[in-house]
């Protein structure tokens, strides 16, 4: 059995009121809503709410619920705090230590992230890539050199020592930009392949079928519920959802999918602050134990790790 996970940053379960909430009004597989049942799912999905809060005051940020994802640990509660954007140390700690990737690896499992990064970026942060034959994007001054941080999906695979995927590789059809089409990345003179999400869900399981875990991020809808930005939030919302549902159409038996998020954001567009609403993990494959259990963004590490026979 294989297990891929589809991480959508800032998405969470808030009110059915559509001049607030773009996922509302839209027929998303993450439209759902606070006081509402759980909508029916295509493919017999499944929808499970989670608190991003572990109990700790203050507001669930990216760097601490991301890290807890990827280690099946309440990092909020081990380090007494959120942590906003970039993993900090006692974090960059916690990922070293007890990545759910370096677990699998270390348990004789395979695991690989989709995502493609520029090569100028893996190596300004001395992260351990794919070869690739085309010479760095760019340079990156001191001044930007000093402010880079690695996230902590990349920090989580470095952990294990798996090789990131470049942009040569995403033009090869061995990898996938954070944006799915590839359009921001051309935007930014990048050479990116442009795809459609249904050609990016094609690349995903090309790439999914070489590991037991495979990971993808997209972030977009985070940035757009930072700028109140509704245009933005929908066309970040529509692009996840169509690949989302094109990964779904063609998943393999052998395959469990979950697609979650770290915290919500987007669903309440009145602020440009993180919400404390719970957020939703869907679940689409044949019948798996641990479901019912699920309670915080950490138990989506957890579950990885248990149907992986890891414990």
């Amino acid at each position: 059995m294989r297990v891929a996970v589809l991480f959508i940053d800032g998405v969470g379960i808030g009110r059915n009121e559509p001049e607030a909430n773009p996922l509302a009004g839209r027929d998303y597989l993450l439209s759902h809503f606070q006081d509402e049942a759980p909508r029916a799912l295509p493919e017999g999905g499944q929808c499970y709410p989670v608190d991003p809060t572990f109990g700790v005051a203050g507001r669930p940020q990216s760097a601490s619920n991301q890290t807890a994802i990827l280690t099946g640990q309440p990092a909020p509660v081990l380090i007494g705090r959120h942590v906003l954007g970039y993993p900090d140390a006692p974090l960059r700690e916690l990922l070293a230590r007890h990545s759910i990737v370096k677990r699998l690896v270390a348990a004789g499992r395979s695991a690989t992230f989709a995502n493609s990064y520029p090569v100028a970026y893996l190596d300004a942060l001395k992260l351990t890539r794919r070869p690739s034959t085309s010479p760095p994007e760019f340079t990156l001054p001191p001044a930007a050199l000093r402010r880079l941080k690695a996230s902590a999906s990349t920090l989580a695979f470095a952990a294990a020592d798996i090789p990131l995927r470049t942009l040569e590789d995403a033009r090869a059809g061995q990898g996938l930009t954070h944006d799915i089409t590839g359009e921001r990345a051309r935007a930014r003179s990048l050479s990116a392949p442009q795809r459609t999400p249904a050609e990016a869900a094609a690349v995903f399981w090309q790439v999914a079928q070489e590991a037991d875990f495979t990971f993808f991020e997209h972030y977009l809808a985070d940035e757009a519920g930072h700028a109140q930005d509704f245009a933005a939030a929908r066309e970040a919302l529509d692009t996840f959802d169509a690949f989302t549902r094109a990964v779904i159409a063609t998943r393999p038996p052998d395959a469990r999918v979950l697609v979650c998020s770290d915290h919500g954001n987007v669903e309440d567009l009145t602020t440009r602050s993180h919400t404390l609403n719970a957020v939703p993990v869907l679940y689409f494959g044949p019948p798996a134990p641990g479901l019912e259990t699920l309670a915080t963004v950490a138990d989506v590490g957890r579950t990885v790790l248990h149907w992986l026979d890891v414990e």
